[in-house]
């Protein structure tokens, strides 16, 4: 119990330097962006200068560098409502259709209507899930993009999956993809996977990855159905 005490107060200082240092930052760049702004509304000529879009595009990726920092303090802070799951999932897919038709993705579901209604904090439960349909998206082949999305009941946990046909996932940064500031990719924060974690954990719940016999990856999650928040 001391040790759990220790770790979750190191926990809340880690949050809490996190917090202040985003918005110790987030006022500066915000002041840079009106700036910015200003001397291109003044000085339209500028835009054809060769690094002007290049210094506008990394203020807008630090802008989100920092939006993400937000979002991973804040995934642990939840405001659980008890929901029925089989239409809240159905929904978060509908809305995700439009998105896949238009990049040529194929998306399958096999969502079982027996799911059992749980606590669970509906806009960070869906964030989690969108992360993991953006992963995805952008794992698949662009010719033949197939994800497939499985939801379903069973000791006393929902247990939820998105597979994709991409190539996978190294091995050896499969233990690595959920820390934070660790990332693969170009341009990567390295805080999305971080983010789907800490609300999947702060469900009582647990987050894991694997690749396929095949080919692509697949992240499941489960959650259990006694959690109350």
């Amino acid at each position: 119990m001391q040790n759990s005490n220790i770790l979750n107060k190191k926990q809340d200082e880690f949050h809490l330097i996190l917090s202040r240092f985003s918005h110790e930052i987030r006022n500066p760049i915000a002041l840079i962006g009106s700036e910015l702004q200003l001397i291109e509304d003044t000085h339209p000529e500028v835009s054809a200068y060769d690094y002007w879009n290049d210094i506008t595009a990394n203020l807008e990726y630090t802008k989100e560098l920092l939006n993400n920092l937000s979002d991973y303090n804040n995934a642990y802070k939840l405001s659980p409502k008890k929901t029925e799951l089989f239409p809240y999932l159905k929904a978060i897919i509908s809305s995700i259709h439009p998105t896949y038709e238009y990049l040529g993705i194929s998306l399958a579901e096999q969502i079982s209507p027996a799911l059992p209604a749980l606590y669970i904090d509906r806009i960070k439960l869906k964030q989690a899930l969108l992360n993991l349909f953006r992963n995805a998206a952008e794992a698949v082949p662009a010719s033949d993009g197939k994800v497939k999305f499985c939801a379903f009941s069973s000791e006393k946990a929902v247990h939820i999956s998105i597979t994709d046909n991409g190539c996978g996932i190294p091995e050896d940064q499969l233990e690595q993809i959920f820390t934070p500031f660790v990332t693969f990719k170009k341009n990567g924060t390295g805080l999305g996977l971080s983010i789907t974690s800490q609300i999947i954990q702060a469900h009582g719940g647990k987050i894991y990855a694997e690749n396929e016999p095949d080919s692509g990856a697949s992240f499941h999650m489960l959650l259990p159905e006694d959690f109350r928040g």
